[in-house]
């Protein structure tokens, strides 16, 4: 998986703009910068992560808007232009929706999914408002559509039967988890072992193994693997590559984050409950 270099973090850092407290990034500079100088197909990527947002319960319009802006032409002349200013979150969607040969993508995703899902997801106003449980219900959602991408990812490499993708998830969570297994994991939170470990995750270790799932997903893809070895290093080596960046960035090892007391069944249960109820009134 790419590394994200301190050129990389300087690029995406000296596009951002502030207005007001809020920060946000402007379409026609954020192109050249992942590599798209044709703005029309970048465009097309914006469009997939807007349905991307809508896809999670969002509404796109928090993330992208529509502005027009003056550009200077050189010798004083200026022309107004379409543009589209950008959340973080925003770029974050387009980074997973963009072409994961360009290099400096793959930077990109490690930059804007790091930054968001772990770092500086309290500074979008929309993420912002949002409780504890929603947050882990929003990810665990987006878990459960990325490991199902990430599942048809290792299926090229040969990973076919129900025990050769446990074995698979097994490497990415020895990597992540510092060599701990999902059975440790298990132990760790005090499950049965039909209770699934990402129902009962809150919303900081969900958001390490969405980053682990999305990455693992891309490698797999880029590196071309073609055996259930090559899958399961890969998985391994990613997973260890996001719990290395954790801990660059100061943050505490999932293993040790707390287990929230209210799985996600029960979170949606109770939703669903109040949303009957709401409807009855």
């Amino acid at each position: 998986m790419t590394d994200i270099t301190p050129p990389h973090r300087q690029l995406f850092e000296s596009i951002r703009h502030k207005d007001e407290g809020v920060e946000y990034w402007l379409a026609r500079q954020l192109a050249p910068a992942l590599g798209y100088q044709d703005y029309r197909n970048f465009l097309a990527v914006i469009e997939k992560a807007r349905v991307s947002a809508s896809g999670v319960g969002l509404d796109p319009a928090d993330h992208f808007g529509d502005v027009t802006r003056m550009i200077d032409l050189g010798k004083g002349a200026q022309r107004e232009v379409a543009d589209v200013r950008l959340s973080r979150y925003a770029c974050y969607l387009i980074v997973q929706n963009g072409d994961p040969s360009k290099p400096v993508i793959a930077a990109g995703q490690t930059y804007f999914a790091v930054q968001t899902r772990r770092q500086e997801i309290q500074d979008d106003p929309t993420f912002g408002a949002l409780s504890e449980d929603e947050r882990r219900l929003m990810l665990r959602r987006e878990m459960a559509q990325h490991n199902t991408a990430l599942a048809s990812a290792a299926r090229q490499a040969g990973v076919e039967s129900g025990l050769d993708y446990a074995i698979f998830q097994d490497h990415g969570y020895r990597g992540l988890y510092g060599g701990r297994t999902m059975r440790d994991i298990h132990a760790i939170k005090g499950l049965k072992k039909s209770q699934k470990i990402l129902d009962h995750m809150g919303s900081t270790e969900l958001a390490a193994n969405l980053f682990r799932a999305t990455q693992a997903e891309d490698k797999l893809k880029r590196d071309g693997a073609r055996t259930k070895t090559q899958a399961n290093d890969i998985h391994h080596a990613v997973g260890k590559k996001v719990r290395s960046t954790i801990a660059e960035l100061g943050g505490a090892m999932p293993e040790h984050l707390p287990t929230p007391e209210t799985s996600i069944g029960q979170l949606e249960r109770a939703k669903a409950k109040a949303l009957k109820d709401q409807s009855g009134d």
